[in-house]
């Protein structure tokens, strides 16, 4: 029997069945202008086809252009006047002196002991800093590049990778220039800590596991095309085998981010288990008959070899520790009187480095004046000052210059109901959209509130990796806004109602009028995030929640 065969006869399980609504339903949301009566091709049953069909992801001139405008908006807000304030703020007094060191010995160095400095942080952040100090110097523009252009570049990736998901330009620009008006991550871009590195590598691999799924649903169908019977037993009814580079890049870039900070840790069960979903969802489409244990079958050594990966990625961030001689602990062996192997040793000790990192990170409970709690993150109950100052002129008798980590209140508020909307919108229409981006927010929020139990000191900008995935739910409610409903189509297939066509336009007003409140906002809020000295009234109009801001 024939995979399109199969397709038209087999009567599939209440799962199954759902999944094929959720199916046919994305594909039905495609905005590609493929009709949905097209005839079988290849053998292909269309509603097969329609639920393997990646993106056409075409080389599209006009989004490009589009894109460019986005990330041009971003890099310009991220460094006009990177260089101000002068000075090491807040924890810049910690990461660019550490990359500065670290380019003179390959380690932290502790000046005051002329010894090694013990940190708890891994490296690969501090040598991403230490590539601008390399190029402008050990002064403001050196410390602060890297992170501005980082900044940037995860605006690049957001719009491709949201145009990707949604099959839209316009939904990927919108989403572009969200972030890229987000006073949260403007304020992260442009001062010196390791967050913006790690929010960064955890969204290029989401973005590159995207990729992968696509390819390997395009895989499918061309298997499909070319005679391949899903449902014949063993080898003959399964793909060829082929390298998932795409996944191995995931691996790669979340080994990166780990290797940034470990908090990335929470992302690497929750990709793995997309993966088995999707790849499950991927043979169910094509009419594999036990997708689960083809699944188990074909991933897993997949799946060992990727985390193999990025172990080695982020083992590979530790290199000036392991090929210099003063590093922390890197012969704590040796310096106890223990036999030191000249691989395994090092490995040992490197892993009591971290046992050492871990026990900090547990027992860090210190109280601050500017620590908060998960649960107040999305409201922006207590943000953070990286600066302050009373000096310099503006026009009035008394001035203020501040630098607040405060996201643009309208975006941020719009949050936790866009993630309620997408609750409702993933059961509704089995979207597997939905699902990746409610679960990529729990990864980065959900753990937080666990360590909350234990009172540890933390702080607002542990939400940055969950912020490309808020961003992304906002969107996809506008998506849903700009969208008409099923029910407005046609019977027939003939082309959308004039109903469906208001409700378009309606929509697309509503989303547009919301990006463009949000840029509002942002304008207003945005000297508070450059540090831009104005009247001190007029400072002090801006702190909307009063004393929690202040």
């Amino acid at each position: 029997m024939t995979p399109a065969a199969t397709a038209q006869t087999a009567s599939p399980t209440a799962p199954e069945a759902a999944i094929e609504a959720a199916e046919t339903t994305e594909a039905e949301a495609r905005d590609d202008g493929r009709p949905a009566s097209e005839p079988e091709r290849s053998g292909v049953a269309e509603i097969v086809r329609r639920r393997l069909l990646p993106f056409d992801a075409r080389l599209d001139p006009y989004s490009w252009l589009a894109t460019g405008v986005i990330v041009l908006i971003a890099g310009i807000l991220r460094l006009v006047n990177l260089d101000r304030p002068k000075g090491l703020i807040f924890d810049e007094v910690y990461y660019p002196t550490d990359a500065w060191d670290m380019l003179q010995h390959g380690v932290e160095w502790d000046e005051k002991s002329n010894g090694p400095a013990y940190v708890v942080h891994p490296p690969l952040g501090k040598w991403m800093i230490a590539i601008g100090e390399q190029i402008f110097g050990y002064n403001e523009w050196g410390w602060r590049i890297s992170g501005a252009v980082i900044g940037t570049l995860s605006v690049l990736i957001m719009v491709r990778v949201a145009r990707r998901m949604f099959h839209s330009t316009v939904l990927g620009c919108a989403a572009g220039l969200l972030m890229a008006l987000d006073g949260f991550h403007l304020v992260l871009s442009r001062i010196a800590l390791l967050d913006i590195f790690l929010m960064f590598f955890i969204l290029a691999a989401f973005g590159t596991l995207v990729m992968d799924r696509d390819s390997r649903r395009a895989r499918w169908l061309k298997a499909l095309e070319g005679g391949l019977d899903p449902t014949a037993n063993g080898p003959a009814g399964r793909l060829p085998v082929s390298v998932p580079w795409w996944r191995l890049a995931t691996a790669a870039l979340l080994g990166c981010a780990i290797a940034v900070k470990w908090s990335a840790v929470w992302f690497v069960p929750v990709f793995a288990l997309m993966i088995v979903l999707w790849e499950v969802g991927a043979r169910r489409s094509a009419g594999v008959a036990r997708p689960w244990r083809d699944t188990f079958i074909a991933e897993t050594g997949w799946l060992v070899l990727s985390g193999g990966l990025m172990v080695l990625t982020y083992l590979a961030s530790w290199s000036g520790w392991f090929l210099t001689d003063d590093g922390y602990f890197r012969h704590w062996l040796a310096d106890n009187d223990n036999y030191e192997a000249p691989i395994l040793g090092s490995l040992q000790n490197l892993w009591h480095y971290h046992v050492e990192a871990l026990k900090f990170h547990s027992g860090l409970d210190d109280k601050h004046q500017y620590q908060s709690w998960p649960w107040q993150w999305l409201l922006l109950g207590r943000p953070i000052a990286f600066h302050w100052s009373t000096e310099g002129a503006c026009g009035a008798s008394s001035c203020a210059s501040h630098i607040l980590l405060l996201g643009t209140p309208l975006l941020w508020w719009s949050f936790i109901p866009a993630l309620a909307a997408l609750v409702w919108f993933g059961i509704a229409r089995r979207d597997w959209r939905a699902g990746a981006i409610l679960l990529c927010v729990a990864a980065g929020l959900l753990p937080w509130f666990y360590f909350a139990t234990q009172n540890r000191t933390m702080f607002a900008f542990y939400a940055l990796p969950a912020e490309p995935f808020l961003v992304l739910a906002v969107v996809y409610v506008l998506g849903a806004i700009m969208s008409p409903a099923r029910s407005l189509a046609t019977s027939d297939g003939g082309g959308p109602t004039q109903s469906s066509v208001d409700r378009r336009m309606i929509g697309g007003v509503v989303a547009g009028a919301y990006v463009l409140l949000v840029a509002i906002c942002f304008a207003y809020f945005y000297p508070i995030y450059v540090g831009q000295v104005i009247p001190y009234e007029d400072w002090s109009a801006r702190m909307w929640l009063g004393g929690r801001w202040i």
